[in-house]
């Protein structure tokens, strides 16, 4: 059984809630992905993910013991909505990356992905005590390019023609922003309160600089094959 003491309780925003993910999701999982467009913005395959590598993934790097993977649920009913996570997590450097999809196309380009990543980032910078998050994103996802820059992502590089999709190759985008960079914005996403985090994580002590076994809880939540790197177009 997966300990909760990895995970808050819950990360409350003013619109969405994020709580670490039940199994049943895995159906919900199941239904975006098999969907070509969410497939199209979030997948490094071409085509949608097929059941059997949902389920894999899903028990692997969503409700696995290593991952730090948080269901996204509006507040007012509580439906699901995405998911978003951190991988690679290494605590000797204060760094991890950072994927999220909205799963649901009605819910996109309404800030539920942008608060779900404000929310991310205050943990991160907070509890966790990281210095650092990192993503890649597609170019031809313009949207959440934008989405990202807004809540204070920096174009740091890109892999050069690294996708092929829609029938030409694409750049990789690679962003970043730092704890400093956060608090400087942070006010305009979440107010002047931090942000409610009912509970203790313990990766509070072990995402912290030096923590020898940071290491390797963050490469059991390492990224895998279909891992989502894009904001699946939730924009503001």
């Amino acid at each position: 059984m997966r300990s909760r003491s990895w995970f808050p309780e819950a990360i409350e925003g003013r619109t969405v809630v994020l709580r670490p993910h039940a199994a049943r999701n895995v159906a919900a999982f199941t239904r975006w992905y098999a969907d070509p467009e969410v497939a199209r913005l979030t997948r490094y395959q071409d085509g949608p993910m097929p059941p059997d590598e949902v389920r894999r993934f899903f028990e692997a790097r969503v409700t696995g013991p290593g991952s730090l993977a948080l269901a996204i649920h509006l507040r007012e009913t509580d439906r699901l909505i995405g998911t978003c996570a951190f991988s690679q997590l290494d605590g000797d450097n204060g760094s991890a990356l950072f994927h999220i999809t909205i799963g649901e196309r009605e819910c996109w380009g309404r800030g539920y992905g942008t608060e779900a990543t404000a929310l991310m980032l205050d943990h991160a910078f907070g509890p966790l005590g990281l210095h650092r998050v990192g993503l890649s994103v597609f170019a031809f996802n313009e949207r959440a390019v934008g989405a990202y820059r807004k809540v204070g992502f920096v174009v740091e590089g890109r892999s050069r023609e690294a996708i092929w999709r829609d029938g030409h190759f694409s750049d990789e985008i690679h962003m970043s922003i730092l704890a400093h960079e956060w608090q400087g914005i942070r006010g305009r996403f979440l107010g002047p309160e931090p942000a409610r985090t009912p509970g203790t994580s313990a990766w509070a002590g072990a995402a912290g600089r030096g923590a020898g076994n940071a290491a390797g809880i963050g490469a059991a939540a390492g990224a895998g094959p279909g891992a989502s790197p894009q904001l699946s177009e939730a924009e503001r």
